[in-house]
């Protein structure tokens, strides 16, 4: 149950403080810019240059997933270089994919969820700090295009300008959010389902089981890339990994998303 807490001082005045269950959530009022506050939610979304691809094979989705991992330390990155299994293109960092004297990582955020399209990338992340967001994205979109440009010997910007960032300004938007961008990817298969127009949902829920390339079989107990994601937080809300997946059925066909239309930065 969602109950409204007294406010304490944060770097917003605007600041609502909410509790579920026995934990605290932060939750903004307001969209920003470059500015983060620590413990609030937000949804970041960044697109390649005139809509360009910014994955061409599997390669370049795993390397991105690479360079979520990777690049979510405070400390400079110590792999640059691939190490999945290129059979079962497994993310389970674990031995030998990673160096055995690899220093733990220090979070720059949370990770709570992802989803990676064609020419676009959601994700939904938990600032640890009021600077940690800002300098996780710039290693990441610095990152991924030089290695974008290196492979296919190009030069210039990839994505499309700064990517877009809107904090998470109401529990039903936090509820809703991780749904909406596991969803992402039947715009691929099945556009039709934001009209509401599904005629199979087991067909799309099908679907996005198959598609690797977003945190949602993690969230569902089947081990996708479980080391890129910090899925502790969302779980405590939705439940064990079978009540996540039967709520986002539900939520697909009663799908409303004027409930969340201010957070799609679409």
């Amino acid at each position: 149950m969602w109950v409204q807490l007294p406010p304490f001082p944060l770097d917003s005045p605007n600041n609502n403080i909410w509790s579920c269950d026995g934990h605290r959530f932060d939750v903004m009022l307001s969209i920003m810019r470059e500015h983060f506050v620590e413990g609030n939610v937000y949804h970041l979304i960044s697109r390649g240059v005139d809509g360009r691809k910014l994955f061409l094979d599997d390669l370049d989705y795993l390397r991105f997933i690479h360079d979520l991992f990777e690049f979510n330390d405070v400390n400079p990155p110590q792999n640059l270089n691939h190490f999945f299994n290129t059979r079962s293109k497994s993310m389970a960092i674990a031995r030998p994919y990673i160096h055995p004297e690899r220093k733990s990582r220090k979070l720059l955020l949370e990770l709570l969820a992802f989803v990676l399209m064609p020419n676009h990338y959601h994700l939904m992340v938990r600032a640890y700090s009021s600077d940690g967001i800002t300098k996780f994205m710039k290693k990441l979109n610095m990152g991924y295009s030089h290695y974008f440009n290196v492979r296919y010997k190009r030069q210039g910007t990839l994505f499309q300008g700064r990517y877009k960032s809107v904090a998470v300004t109401s529990h039903s938007h936090f509820l809703h959010l991780p749904y909406y961008i596991h969803l992402n990817p039947l715009d691929l298969y099945m556009p039709e389902w934001r009209d509401r127009n599904l005629s199979n949902h087991k067909k799309a829920m099908d679907f996005l089981e198959g598609y690797r390339w977003s945190s949602f079989l993690d969230y569902t107990g089947k081990k996708n890339f479980p080391s890129v994601t910090q899925r502790d937080f969302l779980v405590s809300f939705f439940g064990d990994v079978n009540n996540y997946k039967t709520e986002m059925t539900r939520w697909l066909s009663d799908l409303d998303l004027s409930l969340i239309d201010d957070v799609l930065l679409e």
